[in-house]
């Protein structure tokens, strides 16, 4: 055999190697085994997403008065003063827990641990349900200042109030529940003659109350979202009082502006607030009915829900924008701060029309 032969001869072999190699079962399992994973890794990536756009869509908006007849099997006659704004403040933390991925805003893993809007929105929503809870506990349930607490609202309040990032021992979840379950037997006990202690006092001055807090949401909100352009604001904290003072000399004007990574945050956040908002005042609407007709004041608050609900408006863009105030793209900071401001100002006017009449 020649030289010439002998290589070919070499080269035919190592190819038939390299062959049976390639055809080995090893070689196929390793190769199963990366195309397994690749596989498993693309088809979870494809999950996360899909199930990241469904878990960012906001709830909607219900029928407040539907939602009180729920809780008492839609029989009309059942419904007494009060029911409606507990059913809301229900419904409220039912939302929280059981909406699409249920509570967000303490999730340690993918998906809800990548998602910012929604566990903002639940912290808006989370807001206006403590402030409410707040005012069942202390205002709408009591006679006068020395009356006794509704012993269901005790324990439904602070619970609403329970630190919102906790996943375990307790979870935020089971702590807001045991509120949600106070609530229900609160919302028993208004219509059983028996429980005198639960009560509900639709009264002028407890509505204006509660609506001096939500005035001052409105306008921290409606601030806070108008930062997204930058803005140039004077001091006026002791404007009026030539005596007043403060604890620590501040500049004459202060520059804010609103980080880019945050005007999503603060946009959403918002959203949740007048969301959980809209309904609490529809629902009191039905409460306090007598009250606003006596005090002529029943279009004022309908307006006010008007203007809450242009809040709710669907979104078409994928992103907030952040346009210039004149400028050619949209922002929307600006668009929701424009009808939160409204919203402030007519509630300003419905306090004076409660106290004045």
């Amino acid at each position: 055999m020649n030289a010439d032969t002998s290589s070919k001869m070499e080269v035919l072999t190592r190819k038939l190697t390299q062959v049976a190699a390639y055809y080995h079962p090893s070689t196929w399992k390793a190769k199963g085994i990366w195309w397994t994973g690749g596989l498993f890794l693309t088809t979870y990536l494809i999950f996360i997403v899909i199930l990241s756009l469904y878990w960012s869509r906001s709830p909607g908006l219900y029928d407040v008065h539907e939602q009180a007849l729920s809780l008492v099997g839609h029989d009309e006659t059942k419904l007494v003063t009060g029911m409606a704004t507990t059913a809301t403040a229900i419904r409220i933390g039912e939302t929280l827990l059981d909406k699409p991925g249920g509570y967000l805003s303490n999730d340690i893993s993918p998906p809800g641990r990548l998602l910012d809007n929604i566990p903002n929105w639940e912290f808006g929503a989370l807001t206006a349900w403590r402030d409410l809870t707040n005012a069942m506990r202390n205002d709408f349930s009591r006679a006068q200042s020395q009356s006794v607490e509704n012993k269901d609202l005790e324990i439904a309040q602070p619970q609403s109030n329970y630190q919102s990032d906790s996943w375990i021992l307790p979870s935020t979840e089971s702590e807001y529940r045991r509120g949600i379950d106070a609530l229900y037997r609160y919302n028993q006990g208004l219509s059983d003659a028996g429980t005198v202690h639960a009560q509900f006092f639709a009264r002028a001055d407890n509505l204006t109350t509660y609506l001096e807090v939500v005035e001052k949401r409105l306008g921290s909100l409606a601030q806070r979202l108008s930062y997204a352009v930058g803005q140039i604001r004077l001091d006026t904290a002791l404007a009026g009082d030539p005596n007043a003072r403060q604890s620590t000399p501040a500049p004459a004007q202060t520059q804010t502006k609103t980080p880019w990574i945050k005007i999503d945050d603060i946009f959403f956040e918002a959203r949740g607030y007048t969301w959980a908002l809209l309904h609490i005042l529809q629902a009191m609407e039905i409460d306090f009915a007598p009250v606003l007709k006596d005090k002529n004041a029943e279009v004022s608050l309908q307006q006010i829900t008007r203007e809450l609900k242009n809040t709710q408006n669907f979104i078409w863009s994928p992103l907030i924008l952040n346009g210039t105030g004149y400028g050619p793209i949209s922002n929307h900071s600006l668009v929701s701060a424009s009808y939160i401001s409204r919203v402030n100002a007519a509630i300003t006017d419905l306090r004076s029309l409660l106290q004045k009449g």
